[in-house]
């Protein structure tokens, strides 16, 4: 039987050959309710025709914005069905990002996750002319919301099983009629260097991505997959919605993103995918419990890791690992890293993804250390989000792997990474001069990226090519290289590097306010707020300490000299972030150029006027004065003499 051409057809697909296997879980009030593969396709047949009825039509827009829930999957596949076109956005975008991308989008159905969502579109409403139905999933709170466009998740079903009654064989009909080369979704960039582009991604994009995948790795009908990423981002999308749609295994959504830990550790999946800043959240929480124990704990969990990365390390390298290094390894896994991997929900995942961004290497170990078969994968909203992934006995910080079966990877003359694939995208809604800028006629895309190719044919990314710069004395200096290394401190959240065509590396810190407020009560430390929190002086010293634990693992030229502490964590709603917590670097660089000003001038104090951004657009600033550090106490001495 040849392989279907669309998502809907592989739906079509699942629900004969899996009827009565799990599709999709939900945790509903502390108790999972299950939904079979049937059940699933009943579900999006009777959604995409009352979608019919009220009048969607091929190649409209549909919108999804709130947490992770089944039906918000399944309104994108009943769209999808009619030959329209999914458009998922952020559930935490401000008013104003929301009116952009629903506008550019001429989105005409909204599914929104709650009233919380509701009353977001509803403050919207006069701004989005090609809106005309918003429907609401969670009906708590919505009794008293009357209008002719609002209506329940319930109600659009019901209105499809009248129509499918009255119109028989009409929701097969159109599932027959999707082609291939039909745009399944739109997947807005996150805008780091600007305006978010809408990428349109095909039918072929999607099905060609998940067959490199599956060729790569060995994904199965019986895995479990925890669905909490953000639905916008491109991740999410192939990896929950597009795989397992094309593999047909099951997709569990939490209760909600507070008990996302809870709830992963409840239901053991088997493949976890999670960007950096999980990772270093679940490595902080490891740490901060660990400092938390007994000083007996805390000495046979330090030796247990030391030996668990000593073992690490040698196997990577492909050293044989001595007998009494695989004793202390046995007992360690005993005591110490199956408790942690039990703890993390991550004691029967075979395997575990990071990507987005990248990781560091003393992170990355850590985990790898511990028994998790953590591997890097590589991928762009533009290819789908998947060029290569790391074979298990390969994983290694340094690299993001081998590209999968059938995609093509090589490296322009400016050290720029290209990919050529069957997931390369159609193309930027409403923007073919950028498309053209980026994909060549032989369909090679630019990611942007500046990489290359190791001799065992790993691609190894340094860092976005328009970050990648060099020191006044030609040293080069990869900001992200020397901001992860900082990361791996509990007590960091954030960090922005600067030193391109400077006389050395400065850095802007945001703390951790949990791991740090958690520090500062156990030693008496009274505090207020985040900005009081990072301006004592006994805080200033602990980071002072971090940076130089991260300096002396990096070359002299690029250890940081000079540091501050920011008054505030960096945040999307501020543009100082995208939503996939990517820092956008040209506007963070103008918005604190006095802070890079006095770094440079050997300043000991700066004005800094802070920007908070409300969830409605308005915004309000702080202004104060912050204190300059220099990491070494004889820095500013030297200073003089750059």
């Amino acid at each position: 039987m040849a392989e279907p051409d669309t998502l809907p057809q592989l739906l079509e697909r699942n629900a004969r050959m899996h009827r009565d296997r799990t599709a999709t879980r939900e945790k509903d009030r502390g108790i999972w309710q299950s939904q079979t593969w049937g059940q699933y396709r009943d579900q999006v047949r009777d959604f995409a025709l009352g979608l019919a009825a009220l009048g969607l039509r091929r190649g409209e827009k549909l919108s999804v914005i709130g947490d992770n829930r089944p039906r918000l999957y399944a309104a994108q596949v009943a769209a999808q069905c009619l030959g329209g076109v999914a458009v998922p956005v952020y559930q935490d975008s401000i008013a104003k990002e929301l009116a952009w991308v629903w506008n550019h989008a001429e989105v005409a159905v909204i599914v929104a996750e709650d009233q919380e969502q509701v009353d977001k579109v509803l403050t919207l409403r006069d701004e989005l002319p090609a809106l005309r139905l918003v429907v609401y999933d969670d009906p708590r709170g919505m009794l008293q919301y009357r209008h002719a466009w609002l209506r329940s998740f319930e109600e659009v079903e019901e209105l499809g099983r009248k129509f499918g009654a009255e119109h028989s064989g009409h929701f097969e009909a159109e599932v027959e009629q999707g082609r291939a080369e039909d745009v399944a979704m739109i997947i807005y960039t996150s805008g780091t260097t600007g305006v978010p582009k809408g990428a349109m991604l095909t039918h072929a994009n999607a099905i060609g991505t998940a067959r490199a995948f599956t060729r790569a790795e060995d994904i199965r009908p019986g895995d479990e997959w925890l669905a909490y990423l953000p639905m916008a981002w491109v991740g999410d999308a192939f990896y929950t919605l597009v795989l397992s749609l094309y593999v047909g295994f099951a997709c569990s959504c939490p209760e909600s993103p507070e008990t996302v830990q809870r709830d992963l550790r409840e239901l053991g999946p088997t493949t976890v995918l999670a960007p950096p800043r999980i990772w270093e959240n679940m490595l902080t929480s490891v740490q901060v419990r660990t400092a938390d124990s007994t000083r007996l704990k805390r000495w046979v969990f330090e030796r247990a890791r030391a030996a668990a990365e000593r073992a690490e390390i040698l196997r990577t390298d492909g050293t044989r690992v001595p007998l009494g290094l695989r004793l202390a390894c046995a007992l360690g896994e005993f005591f110490v890293y199956g408790p942690v991997r039990d703890q993390l929900g991550l004691r029967r995942a075979r395997w575990c993804y990071t990507g987005g961004a990248p990781l560091g290497p003393d992170t990355f170990r850590f985990f790898r250390a511990f028994g998790i078969n953590l591997k890097q994968v590589y991928g762009i909203t533009e290819v789908n989000g998947l060029v290569s992934i790391q074979p298990d006995a390969e994983a290694n910080p340094t690299t993001v792997g081998k590209s999968c079966p059938g995609i093509e990877v090589r490296i322009a003359d400016k050290g720029e990474v290209l990919v050529r694939s069957a997931g390369v995208f159609k193309g930027y809604f409403k923007n073919d001069e950028a498309t053209r800028e980026v994909v060549s006629g032989e369909g090679w895309y630019r990611t942007g990226d500046a990489g290359f190719l190791d001799p065992r044919g790993h691609l190894v990314i340094i860092d976005r090519a328009k970050d990648v710069g060099a020191l006044a004395d030609g040293t080069p200096f990869a900001p992200q290289f020397i901001e992860n290394k900082l990361k791996y401190s509990p007590y960091i959240r954030e960090v922005v590097a600067f030193g391109h065509a400077k006389p050395f590396v400065a850095a802007m810190v945001a703390i951790d306010l949990g791991t740090v407020g958690n520090w500062a009560e156990r030693r008496g430390i009274p505090y207020t707020s985040y900005m009081d929190l990072s301006q004592k002086p006994e805080v200033r010293e602990l980071l002072r300490d971090e940076i130089r634990k991260s300096n002396a693992t990096l070359p002299d030229a690029t250890k940081i000299r000079r540091f501050l502490l920011l008054t505030k964590d960096l945040d999307a709603d501020d543009a100082e972030m995208t939503r996939t917590r990517k820092v956008r670097r040209g506007f963070v660089a103008e918005k604190y150029a006095p802070v890079v000003d006095a770094f440079y001038a050997g300043r000991a104090e700066v004005e800094l006027r802070t920007a908070i951004t409300y969830e409605d657009g308005r915004q309000a600033s702080i202004q104060s004065r912050v204190r300059i550090e220099d990491v070494e106490s004889r820095q500013a001495e030297a200073l003089a003499d750059v």
